[in-house]
C-alpha cells in the first residue's frame, strides 16, 4: 500500500537503466520518522526481483543495538547476495569474511569506531573487487536502510565504495532519517556528499490519505473521516497506517461518525516505535520532549525551556532536532505533530523521572501565576507533592471544576488534596466537607462517609449542623439509615428550632425537614408531620428558606395521606412558591415537593405560570455556570414541565421533557435521576403505547432502587404491559399488590396513585363486575375526600362506565361537568367520549364526540381521536371502518391462531411489520392484546374484501 511515491520509484528505475550501461549512482532517501523510506526500499527490492531478471539485490537493515557489531551491515549485504552461491564467488566471500573478521578481533580492547580507516583497506579493497566481479554479470541494486545506525567498519566500506563506484554496474540506495545526531559522523558525511541523487518523499496529500484508507478498509472513506485522518496524521504514512490498523481492529468503518475516533486514537505500536526513537536522542532533545509532554500542547515557550533545563540556544537547537525527527510540528512552537508522541515520550521516562518532571512543572506554573487547574493537572500527574501550597491549589481547582460542570474532576482534585495535605482539625474538616459537596450527586455513600469524618473535627454544634446539611435532601425519601442517624444526632445536639434563633434556628428547621422527609414511607412519621403542620396554624411561617423547606415537606405529607383537602394544599403550596426567590438553590432543597402537591391538587394553571418565570430567570442566572448547577437547574425545569404537562393531559409533550431531564441526570442521579425516571414511567403509562411502555419499563427496571415511588411506578407500568399482552389476571394482581403496599405506607392520594381505577377496569374485563364496582366506589370515596376535580371526574367516569342505564349515564354526565373544572383536558376527552358513545343516536351525542375528538387532538392522543370519530361507546367497532386493508388481514390471521412469524410468512412481510400492524389494531379496536382481540372477534363485524 505505497501511495504517491511514483516519482521516487521512477528516478531509481532510471538510475538502474543507466547502471546497465555502466553509469553507477548513489541515491540518498531522506525524511523524518514515518515518511515511508523503509517501505520504499521494500518496494524497490520487490520490483527489481519481479521486473528485472538480471538485477541482483543486496539488502541490509541497520539497527541501533548492532552498531558495535563490526561489519554487520556488510555481512547482511553480501550474505543476501551470495547465500547458497557456489564456486569461486563463494570461496572469495569466505576469504574476505575471514579477513575483516580477523581485523575486528585484532584488538578487542579497541572500539571498532576508533580503529584507523586505513587498517581496513585490504578488506575494503577485496569487497570492492568482489562486487566488480558480480556486477559484470548484471546490474546491482544495493539497499541500506537507516544509514545513521550503520556500524563504523561497514560505514568505512560504504564511504570507500561511494568514492569508487566508477566502473561498477550498480545503484546504491541508502536511507537516512532526519534529525539523528549520528548524521554528523565524518564517515556518514562522506557517503552523503557522494550521493548523485537526493530524494525526499513528501507527506501524503489528502488524495493519498483517501487511497490508503480505501486499501485498508476495502471501501472509500467519508469526507469527514478522510479529513480527520489527514489533519491528525499530518500526511505521515506510518502514523496513518497505525491509526487505520487500530480502528479496523476495533471494528470501525471509515464513516463520518468515526472521525472522533481517529482524533482520539493512540496506537500502541506507534507509541512504542516513537518511544524507542526518543530514547536514542541526546539529552537536550529528550529533556525538551519530556517538558513538552508534561506541560501539554502547545507548550508555553516561556516555561518549556525552564522545565527542560535548556538555555535559549540549546532550546532552539533541540526544537529544530525534534522538528527534523518528525516529532514536533513547528520549529518555533513547542508542539508535537501527533498526540501519540506525548504518550510515547511519557512512556520513555522512568517513574522517578515522571514524578520529578510533573512536580517541577507544577512549581513553575504556580510561581508563574498560571491557573489553578493548570497547576492541579500537574499535581494530579504525580504521586505525591512536596509543596505546602498544593492542597490550596487543588481546592481552588475543584471549585473551578464544579462551576464549569465537572464534579467528577473536582472529586479527584479534592481526594488528592486529602492525601497531600498536612492539615488537621478544622482545616481538614473543611476539605472533607468540600469533597462531600462535590460527591453528593455522584457518590452519595462517599458523601455521607466524608461528612461523618468531618463532623467530629468541627468545633461547635452549629458548624456540625451546617456540615450535615451538605447531604443531598432526600426528596424521594432516599437516605441511608446511617445518614438519618447522623442528621438526628446533629439535630439533637443543636436543639429544637423553637428554642433557637438566627442561623441556628434556620439549621434546626432544615434538619427537621430532612428527617421528616426521610420517613416518607412510614405512616406514623407521615401522621406526625401532618400534626406538626396543624400545629403551625392556618398560616405557617414561610419567611425564610428553612421555614419554606419544612412547610414543603409537611404539605407533601398532607398530600400523600389526603389529610388536608386539595384546596388547602393548593393554598399552602402556592404560598411557598410565591415567597421563594427565583434561582437555582431550590433544586437542592425540598421545595420541588410543592410542585408535586399542586399537580396532585389539580392546580397547575398558577404553578405553570410561576414555573415559566422561575425557569427563565433561573436559567439566565445559571448561564455563566453551564455545569453542575446549570445542568441540574435545566433538568429540574424539564422535570417540572413534564409534571405540569401531565396534569394538563399532554402526556406526549410531558414524555419529551422527562426524557430530556433523564439525559441530564447522569451525573446527578440523587438530585434528578430518580424523579426523572418516575416521570418517564408515568408518561409512558398515560400514553399507553405497548412498544414505548416495554422500552421504558426495560430502562426503569435497570435503575434498581429502594425508592417507593419508583418501585410503584415500575409495577404500574409492568401491569400495563401485561394487560396489553392479554395477561389480565397477572396485571390486576400486580396492581392490587401495589395498592396494599401504598396503603401500608399511608399513601392514599388517588391522583398520584390511581391503582384502583386501573384494577377496576381489568376486573371488568375478567368478568368480575362486583370487584370492579367495589374498587370504583372506594376510588370515589377517596376522590371526594381529596377534592381535586381530576380525581372526582376519573372516579365518576369509571363508575359510570361500569354501570348501565340511567344511573351510568347520570354518572358520566356528572363526570363531564366536574372535569370541565379540571386542568386535565385528556380526562375530559375520555369522559366526553364515554358519554357520547352511551348517548349514541341522540342529538347531543355528535356534539360530545366532536368535542372529545378536538380535545384529544389537542392532547396529541390520536387513538382517542379515532374512537371519537367512530362513535366512542364501549369501543366495539366495525373492522372495515377501523382498520386498513392490511391490518384487517393481519387481524383475521391472528384470530385463526397464527403466530407473528406464520402471519409474516403468509403475507410475505417481516415479523416486525406484523407486530406493528397488530399494535395499531389493538389501539384502534380498544383491546389490550392478542387474547382480548381473539375473544372480541366474534362480536366484531366480518371483514369485507380481505
Amino acid at each position: 500500500m505505497l501511495h504517491e511515491r511514483g516519482a521516487e520509484l521512477a528516478r531509481i528505475s532510471g538510475a538502474l537503466r543507466t547502471a546497465r550501461e555502466g553509469g553507477p549512482s548513489l541515491v540518498l532517501l531522506t525524511g523524518p520518522l514515518g515518511i515511508g523510506r523503509s517501505a520504499l526500499l521494500q518496494r524497490l527490492a520487490a520490483r527489481a526481483v519481479n521486473e528485472a531478471e538480471d538485477v541482483r539485490v543486496l539488502r541490509a537493515n541497520a539497527a541501533p543495538v548492532e552498531q558495535d557489531f563490526a561489519f554487520g551491515v556488510v555481512r547482511q549485504l553480501f550474505d543476501s547476495l551470495l547465500a547458497g552461491a557456489a564456486g569461486e564467488l563463494s570461496e572469495r566471500w569466505t576469504r574476505e569474511s575471514a579477513c575483516f573478521a580477523n581485523l575486528a578481533l585484532a584488538d578487542e580492547d579497541m572500539p571498532a569506531g576508533d580503529r584507523p580507516t586505513a587498517a581496513y583497506e585490504p578488506a575494503l579493497s577485496g569487497l570492492l573487487s568482489l562486487l566488480e566481479s558480480v556486477s559484470a554479470d548484471g546490474p546491482l541494486l544495493i539497499l541500506v536502510d537507516d544509514l545513521q545506525w550503520v556500524d563504523t567498519p561497514s560505514l568505512c566500506w560504504l564511504a570507500y565504495l561511494a568514492k569508487r563506484l566508477r566502473g561498477l554496474r550498480a545503484v546504491v540506495v541508502c536511507t537516512l532519517r532526519d534529525g539523528e545526531p549520528r548524521a554528523r559522523h565524518p564517515l556518514l558525511s562522506e557517503v552523503v556528499e557522494a550521493a548523485t541523487h537526493r530524494l525526499r518523499p513528501r507527506p501524503l496529500s489528502s488524495a493519498g490519505t483517501a487511497a490508503l484508507i480505501r486499501d485498508h478498509f476495502g471501501e472509500p472513506g467519508d469526507e469527514e473521516f478522510i479529513r480527520a485522518c489527514h489533519e491528525t496524521c499530518a500526511g505521515s504514512p506510518l502514523s496513518l497506517t497505525a491509526v487505520l490498523l487500530d480502528l479496523a481492529a476495533a471494528g470501525h468503518r471509515p464513516t463520518a461518525d468515526r472521525a472522533g475516533a481517529v482524533r482520539a486514537a493512540r496506537p500502541a505500536d506507534l507509541r512504542e516505535r516513537l518511544a524507542r526513537s526518543v530514547r536514542l536522542q541526546p539529552a537536550p532533545v529528550r529533556h525538551l520532549a519530556a517538558a513538552i509532554a508534561a506541560l501539554g500542547e502547545p507548550g508555553d515557550p516561556a516555561l518549556v525551556p525552564r522545565l527542560a533545563g535548556l538555555d535559549p540556544i540549546d532550546y532552539a537547537a533541540a526544537l529544530r532536532d525534534l522538528r527534523a525527527l518528525g516529532l514536533a510540528a513547528d520549529e518555533r512552537e513547542p508542539r508535537f505533530v501527533h498526540p501519540v508522541v506525548a504518550d510515547a515520550v511519557q512512556s520513555s521516562l522512568s517513574v522517578a523521572e515522571r514524578e520529578w518532571l510533573h512536580d517541577h512543572a507544577a512549581e513553575l506554573l504556580y510561581r508563574a501565576g498560571r491557573s489553578d487547574e493548570q497547576v492541579a493537572a500537574q499535581l494530579m500527574a504525580g504521586v505525591t507533592s512536596r509543596h505546602d501550597w498544593s492542597a490550596g491549589v487543588l481546592r481552588a481547582a475543584a471549585d473551578v471544576a464544579l462551576r464549569r460542570g465537572a464534579p467528577e474532576v473536582a472529586v479527584r482534585y479534592l481526594r488528592r488534596a486529602l492525601l497531600d495535605a498536612s492539615l488537621a482539625g478544622e482545616g481538614r474538616s473543611r476539605l472533607l466537607i468540600d469533597l462531600a459537596t462535590a460527591e453528593r450527586g455522584l457518590d452519595p455513600v462517599a458523601c455521607e462517609r466524608h461528612i461523618s469524618q468531618a463532623i467530629p473535627l468541627l468545633p461547635t454544634p452549629g458548624h456540625r449542623a451546617a456540615a450535615a446539611l451538605r447531604l443531598t435532601p432526600a426528596v424521594m425519601g432516599l437516605l441511608r439509615p446511617s445518614a438519618v442517624d447522623l442528621l438526628r444526632q446533629v439535630a439533637d445536639e443543636l436543639g429544637p428550632p423553637d428554642a433557637l434563633g438566627g442561623a441556628a434556628r434556620e439549621m434546626a428547621l432544615r434538619l427537621e425537614a430532612r428527617l421528616r422527609q426521610s420517613g416518607i414511607d412510614d405512616p406514623a412519621e407521615l401522621t406526625s408531620a401532618v400534626e406538626r403542620l396543624y400545629g403551625m396554624g392556618e398560616e405557617p411561617p414561610t419567611a425564610t428558606a428553612a421555614e419554606r423547606e419544612l412547610v414543603a415537606v409537611l404539605v407533601s405529607a398532607a398530600t400523600l395521606t389526603c389529610r388536608l383537602p386539595a384546596d388547602e394544599v393548593t393554598r399552602l403550596a402556592m404560598r411557598l412558591l410565591e415567597r421563594e426567590p427565583v434561582g437555582s438553590a431550590r433544586v437542592y432543597s425540598a421545595l420541588p415537593l410543592a410542585t408535586v402537591a399542586l399537580v396532585a391538587a389539580d392546580s397547575v394553571d398558577a404553578v405553570g405560570s410561576w414555573l415559566s418565570v422561575e425557569q427563565r430567570i433561573g436559567r439566565s442566572r445559571a448561564a455563566d455556570t453551564v455545569g453542575t448547577v446549570g445542568t441540574v437547574v435545566d433538568g429540574f425545569g424539564h422535570l417540572e414541565q413534564a409534571m405540569v404537562l401531565m396534569a394538563r393531559g399532554r402526556p406526549t409533550l410531558a414524555h419529551a421533557h422527562a426524557e430530556r431531564a433523564l439525559r441530564l441526570s447522569d451525573a446527578h442521579w440523587q438530585e434528578l435521576g430518580l424523579a426523572a425516571t418516575i416521570a418517564l414511567v408515568r408518561t409512558a403509562l398515560e400514553i399507553g403505547d405497548p412498544a414505548l411502555s416495554e422500552r421504558v419499563l426495560d430502562e426503569a427496571s435497570r435503575r434498581t432502587s429502594s425508592c417507593l415511588p419508583l418501585a410503584v411506578a415500575v409495577q404500574f407500568l409492568g401491569a400495563s404491559v401485561d394487560a396489553h399482552r392479554g395477561r389480565w389476571a397477572a396485571a390486576v394482581e400486580t396492581l392490587m399488590a401495589c395498592g396494599r403496599r401504598l396503603e401500608s405506607a399511608g399513601w392514599r392520594n388517588p391522583v398520584l396513585f390511581p391503582w384502583r381505577l386501573r384494577a377496576a377496569g381489568l376486573y371488568q374485563r375478567l368478568g368480575d363486575p362486583r370487584s370492579a364496582l367495589a374498587l370504583a366506589e372506594e376510588d370515589r370515596l377517596r376522590a371526594e375526600e381529596w377534592g381535586a376535580p381530576v380525581a372526582m371526574g376519573r372516579a365518576l367516569r369509571l363508575k359510570g362506565m361500569l354501570l348501565g342505564g340511567e344511573t351510568g349515564e347520570d354518572l358520566l354526565r356528572e363526570a363531564v361537568g366536574v372535569l370541565r373544572g379540571s386542568a386535565n383536558e385528556l380526562e375530559l376527552a375520555r369522559a366526553l367520549l364515554q358519554l357520547g358513545g352511551r348517548l349514541e343516536g341522540r342529538p347531543e351525542a355528535d356534539d360530545l364526540l366532536r368535542e372529545a375528538a378536538e380535545l384529544a387532538a389537542a392532547c396529541e392522543a390520536p387513538w382517542l381521536v379515532e374512537r371519537a370519530r367512530r362513535g366512542g361507546g364501549d369501543g366495539t367497532v366495525r373492522l372495515e371502518d377501523a382498520l386498513t386493508r392490511t391490518e384487517r388481514r393481519v387481524v383475521t390471521l391472528a384470530g385463526r391462531g397464527l403466530t407473528n412469524s406464520e402471519i409474516a410468512g403468509e403475507l410475505g412481510v417481516t415479523s416486525r411489520a406484523v407486530e406493528k400492524h397488530l399494535t395499531n389494531s389493538y389501539r384502534k379496536l380498544n383491546v389490550s392484546g392478542r387474547r382480548e382481540l381473539i375473544a372480541a372477534l366474534p362480536r366484531l363485524q366480518a371483514v369485507k374484501g380481505s
